[in-house]
């Protein structure tokens, strides 16, 4: 049971992250990001480009929906050239000695926008550590470490040592692990651990069997979180709100269970009564 925690607690991580925009809607955002701070720090920009990145980002979703990409990569161009633009017009700006910003907070936050926009500006599509969302740099993007998904995919050493951090106070051993078979491949990097999955079903014994039959159960699980639960989209901030939705969902999904079970049982009683 401890395996299918660690697979549990990973799926929930990766359900409640936030999607990531495409690159067209990032540049936009970066653009009328930069503009915003730069007008509340007081600082008044030649052209903002706010009528032709609009227009733009139309196109783009056009051209990407009807995979012109050609056409689509014209217009990614161009909204990196006027993101860089008004950056560097912005920057011009705030660097003039006569400059006074209006109030700190607002200097700061241009400060941190401008950071932002110039990795969304410069940021390739084979670059690490790549930033996902302006609002939050902390999201990263988990695939299934598959051939059309080929992202963060073998993650079970990470999870693995979260479970061990949960069970430390617990005289419990990890020894089993039942993974999908979008985990094979990984039994040199935990190589105390038994991985069992459906790709060695004939070598199992009944009670891997049973266990393997078992982990099915997960998946209708995080259908009903997500249905029923909230756990589709995460409206919390930052790292600790992506910790706090997943626990937040999961005690409704236990409550709710409990009081199905308490119902059960006064039905049950009113029956022998």
């Amino acid at each position: 049971m401890v395996g299918f925690a660690a697979i549990w607690a990973k799926k929930v991580w990766s359900i409640c992250s936030r999607p990531p925009s495409t690159p067209r809607c990032l540049l936009e955002i970066a653009r009328h990001k930069a503009v915003s701070a730069a007008k509340r720090a007081g600082i008044g920009l030649k052209q903002t480009f706010a009528k032709e990145g609009k227009e733009l980002r139309r196109r783009a979703g056009g051209y990407a929906h009807a995979k012109q990409f050609r056409r689509l990569k014209r217009v990614v161009k161009r909204q990196r050239t006027i993101l860089g633009i008004a950056m560097r017009e912005v920057q011009r700006k705030n660097e003039r000695p006569d400059f006074a910003p209006d109030h700190p907070k607002a200097a700061s936050d241009l400060m941190m926008w401008l950071e932002r926009a110039e990795r969304i500006r410069t940021q390739q599509r084979n670059d690490k550590n790549k930033l996902y969302a302006l609002h939050a740099p902390e999201v990263e993007c988990i695939g299934k470490g598959k051939a059309r998904k080929p992202y963060d995919g073998h993650i079970l050493s990470a999870a693995l040592e979260q479970v061990t951090n949960l069970t430390q106070d617990l005289p419990v051993k990890l020894k089993h692990i039942v993974v999908d078979l979008g985990f094979r491949g990984v039994d040199a990097d935990n190589p105390d651990k038994q991985i069992i999955h459906r790709g060695r079903f004939k070598s199992l014994n009944p009670q891997q069997k049973g266990w393997l039959r078992r982990r099915q159960a997960v998946e209708p699980a995080i259908g009903h979180l997500k249905s029923d639960h909230r756990m589709d989209r995460c409206w919390l901030q930052g790292a600790v709100g992506d910790a706090l939705h997943a626990v937040s969902c999961a005690a409704g999904y236990n409550l709710r269970w409990l009081l199905r079970a308490i119902a059960g049982a006064d039905d049950r009683s009113r029956v022998c009564v």
